[in-house]
């Protein structure tokens, strides 16, 4: 039997069943999550979109990565099941060069409401990434996304900051 002080998981009810939250009873508050994505993309691409957004037939891979995380980030209650869907106040979608081999999409979402946004950010970072994938594999199979994670989450019950390592 689970302490009761121990987390639990919330998405399953009393009989262990998959179960949505019920957040009716809590007050709407500013929330904001940011995740981050790292694409590594070899020293040849690297090269290539340094020279500026690189363009394909799809459109250029940074903006079109940029507005795919965006999408993506609106439309998270029907990928993954039991989220709720949120009529999100802002969602940014940031692409930088990490040398000397990489990308980095950060993905910061903001909501006023009951539940917090960390699956969107989430969702909007991992897209994003995706496109970066699916527009650059025609000139390598060796890129690698790596590191999605949550770096910070306001507003909720309570507050989360990634503390990043000391470089």
């Amino acid at each position: 039997m689970p302490n009761s002080e121990a987390p639990q998981l919330t998405h399953l009810n009393a009989a262990g069943q998959p179960a949505m939250v019920d957040v009716g009873h809590k007050a709407a508050t500013r929330r904001v999550a940011r995740a981050r994505s790292r694409v590594v993309l070899g020293a040849d691409i690297l090269a290539l979109v340094q020279q500026g957004d690189l363009p394909t037939r799809k459109g250029p891979v940074f903006q079109t990565a940029i507005l795919a995380g965006i999408m993506a980030a609106k439309k998270t209650a029907d990928l993954i099941p039991l989220c709720h869907p949120l009529g999100l106040d802002d969602c940014q979608v940031t692409v930088t060069v990490a040398p000397p081999d990489a990308v980095v999409i950060e993905c910061t979402a903001t909501v006023t409401g009951k539940t917090g946004v960390e699956m969107e950010a989430l969702t909007g970072a991992s897209v994003a990434a995706l496109t970066i994938y699916d527009m650059c594999k025609a000139l390598s199979h060796d890129i690698v996304i790596q590191e999605t994670r949550l770096l910070s989450k306001t507003g909720g019950k309570s507050d989360f900051k990634h503390e990043e390592p000391a470089a």
